[in-house]
């Protein structure tokens, strides 16, 4: 797909900063990337919105950005905190309007705060709702967190749901072992797709008040919607539940408890035979 010309987005100003980091990344990206780049025809022409975006590789962030930018519409992007600590990517990170992201910290709250002034100032604000790379077998995306529910909600802004698929092929998740060790495929180059779908319909929760309960269920519906998005593009059927961080960690829990009950068991019943018990 050819990139729209960004001349008619009246609030498309990318700044010589925001120029300079495409100069400097884009020639990366194409080296790795056989770009398949859909779903442009969704972007809003004007206005602020929300891009919600799946999560299965540590580039993911570069590539949507390299999407992103050649929409013609300028992302900022929500981005951990120790990012805008490496000297030069920091620098980078801060002229080009990006979000910094405090986990656990007083702090916290400035991301969610920034977000909506960039949504209600007319600017694209990007999310992984999954707030991290999917632990899904399947690289599907998890259950999400109700940040960009929130922010979707408070500002009426809409949510644009958008699927990465391939760069887990480049950089799998948690790979870490480098090169020569099966962990970094950087050649020959992958093919990559960025898709996205129409704006997540929220209407239904217009008005309402910002329960525990509404947050969770507009969350699942915009990851209902980037899973969609996503099964378009691999052209595969998604699980029927998905995954849960947390109620998987619950599991693990107990399976453990069980496993060291278990062997207690044994460990008993092998002390009772050899005392004649």
């Amino acid at each position: 797909m050819a990139r729209r010309s960004y001349a008619k987005f009246g609030n498309a100003d990318y700044g010589i900063w925001y120029r300079f980091a495409a100069v400097l990344v884009k020639p990366v990206t194409t080296a790795l990337v056989k770009p398949d780049w859909r779903g442009w025809e969704h972007i809003p022409e004007k206005g602020g919105f929300i891009a919600a975006v799946n999560h299965n590789s540590i580039i993911d962030p570069v590539i949507y950005a390299h999407w992103q930018y050649n929409s013609g519409r300028p992302p900022r992007i929500l981005g951990k905190s120790s990012l805008f600590s490496i000297p030069f990517i920091g620098f980078m990170l801060r002229k080009t309007g990006q979000i910094p992201v405090f986990r656990e910290s007083t702090d916290a709250a400035q991301a969610f705060r920034a977000a909506i002034d960039a949504v209600n100032n007319g600017q694209c604000v990007q999310f992984y709702p999954e707030g991290t790379l999917t632990r899904d077998p399947d690289l599907w995306p998890m259950t999400g967190k109700n940040g960009v529910a929130r922010v979707a909600l408070m500002t009426g802004a809409p949510v644009i749901p958008v699927a990465h698929w391939g760069a887990h092929e480049i950089i799998p998740p948690y790979g870490r072992a480098g090169f020569g060790k099966g962990k970094f495929n950087l050649f020959p180059r992958h093919r990559v797709t960025v898709a996205a779908g129409p704006a997540v319909d929220l209407s239904k929760y217009a008005g309402m008040e910002l329960t525990a309960q509404v947050l969770n269920d507009a969350t699942e519906d915009i990851m209902a919607a980037i899973t969609d998005v996503l099964a378009g593009v691999r052209g595969e059927e998604p699980p029927a539940e998905r995954y849960d961080m947390r109620k998987a960690a619950r599991e693990r829990a107990a399976a453990a408890v069980a496993e060291r009950r278990r062997a207690k068991g044994g460990r008993k019943s092998n002390d009772e035979e050899g005392t004649g018990r």
